[in-house]
């Protein structure tokens, strides 16, 4: 059976684009692939989160897991931070790890042009860390984001070298895995890009129906088609893309017709839509409500999933230490 492992960073509740571009992937893996999912929350520290807020995410996020279908019966579901072998691994990997190759990552140039005023080691050596994430379970398969596939492609990197440099075959090189679905990327309300937890343009598992509603009312759009069958603008082409997930096949096609002839009123479409996402969100959230109040089930969860972990975790941390030459007397 492939070991598959996935996290999600801790940095606020989760969106439309979490459920349908991971989770719903996650929720199927769980009961055809050994699964390792956990809440990233070692990640977070490179954006110097408040303690209080630290911890209400975790939780947060652990809530939403749960309510949205992972199973910790079929899948280990554990806190990164409760796994201390994963911090020892990221250092031992940081020995091998360049600062020209970690410089040249997308993701950390992108940081330093954003914010330059927080440009640390955590943010340099990100890609290690998340390495550490994978190979701590020698993990062979990972699902990913398109932009996460650099990252994916520097945890193989790690894993050829080590195997290389200390002459074993160890570290499986994983690659990306989607259940064989075609992956998802859910756009946001704003009329451009992906739906984010930090741009205002999300849906959240959390949110009330007469929120979504309001959400929804406010979605960017165009003013209109004028000439039948004209090109569909992004903003109302992200409209569809939400409408493709969420709806009936009928509703969305209705719609397009609309759209193709003219007689397309946004404010119908976005009711519509409305009350699309109500109907796959709302017992989702009657679900994380009734779970996020239950101190002692979270308890039980991250407790037991962290033990699940540290078995693999342990074995692979053991063995690499042998491999490098940390041998007891």
């Amino acid at each position: 059976m492939d070991t598959v492992v996935s996290g999600i960073r801790s940095t606020g509740n989760l969106h439309l684009g979490n459920y349908f571009g991971a989770l719903k992937n996650f929720i199927d893996m769980q009961h055809h692939n050994r699964c390792f999912f956990f809440i990233a929350d070692f990640h977070m520290l490179t954006t110097h989160p408040k303690p209080e807020n630290l911890h209400g995410n975790v939780k947060a996020v652990l809530s939403e897991y749960l309510a949205a279908g992972l199973d910790p019966e079929a899948a280990t579901i554990y806190r990164q931070s409760d796994i201390h072998e994963i911090p020892e691994l990221y250092m031992l990997l940081n020995m091998n790890a360049y600062i020209g190759e970690l410089e040249r990552t997308a993701s950390f140039k992108d940081k330093v042009r954003k914010n330059s005023e927080n440009v640390n080691a955590g943010l340099l050596t990100y890609p290690v860390l998340m390495a550490a994430d994978i190979m701590i379970h020698r993990a062979s398969k990972v699902p990913v984001g398109k932009d996460q596939e650099q990252h994916l492609e520097m945890t193989r990197k790690y894993a050829r070298r080590f195997n290389t440099m200390y002459n074993v075959e160890y570290f499986p090189e994983p690659v990306p895995y989607n259940f064989g679905k075609e992956l998802v990327k859910i756009p946001g309300l704003d009329g451009s890009g992906k739906m984010g937890k930090s741009e205002g343009n999300g849906i959240f598992l959390c949110d009330e129906p007469e929120a979504i509603r309001k959400k929804v009312m406010k979605a960017v759009t165009d003013a209109g088609p004028t000439v039948p069958n004209s090109p569909v603008s992004e903003p109302v082409q992200n409209i569809f893309t939400l409408m493709n997930v969420v709806s009936e096949p009928d509703t969305l096609k209705f719609y397009k017709e609309k759209y193709a002839d003219c007689s397309i009123r946004y404010g119908d479409l976005k009711k519509q839509l409305a009350e699309d996402i109500i109907k796959v969100v709302a017992p989702i959230g009657e679900r994380i409500k009734e779970i996020s109040a239950n101190d002692a089930y979270l308890k039980k969860v991250i407790d037991e999933g962290a033990e699940k972990a540290r078995i693999s975790a342990r074995q692979t941390l053991t063995d690499v230490r042998e491999f490098m030459g940390f041998k007891s007397f």
